[in-house]
């Protein structure tokens, strides 16, 4: 007996939605993580992935914004409004990605908001993910948002409760 640890999907691909018995040792059968804390988990991380995006963007914001005005030119201050608006949405999807994609593969097997709520990202056998799976897992979610936030809801009628970048 024991508590037990989250995992991921059948089809392999690295899902935060699974529930292995750590007595196990991943062994027993998978429990699919319900989809409200999931959604917790999406706020959460959403929450501090805006937070470590704003600081290092309002940086890049500033300085850009001070080469503008000190230019003199308008051209030259609309040209740097552009590319800070450029630089901030490039350091918003890596900050993105790496937040993801480390965490997901780290020790911990989640990020802050799936470690808060309980859920593990591992593979089948209930192993920690690899770098390269929590990066594509990352962008699939992209893939998923592009069906107008439905891929997102297709735990509430999937079987396994997994959402599309699950699958």
């Amino acid at each position: 007996a024991g508590t037990s640890l989250p995992a991921t999907s059948e089809s392999g691909s690295p899902d935060p939605s699974v529930i292995v018995s750590p007595a196990s040792g991943g062994s027993a059968p998978l429990d699919y993580a319900e989809f409200l804390p999931r959604v917790g988990a999406s706020l959460l991380d959403g929450i501090f992935v805006g937070i470590m995006s704003c600081i290092p963007g309002g940086i890049v914001g500033f300085i850009l914004g001070v080469i503008g005005g000190a230019s003199g030119d308008v051209g030259v201050a609309q040209t740097m409004t552009a590319l800070s608006s450029v630089c901030g949405q490039i350091l918003g999807i890596v900050i993105g990605w790496l937040y993801f994609a480390l965490q997901d593969s780290s020790q911990k097997q989640g990020t802050f908001g799936k470690q808060i709520v309980g859920i593990k990202v591992t593979d089948l056998q209930g192993n920690r993910t690899s770098f390269g799976r929590a990066t594509g897992r990352y962008f699939a979610k992209w893939i998923t948002g592009c069906t107008c936030g439905i891929g997102f809801l297709m735990p509430l009628w999937t079987e396994k409760k997994q959402t599309l970048h699950d699958m």
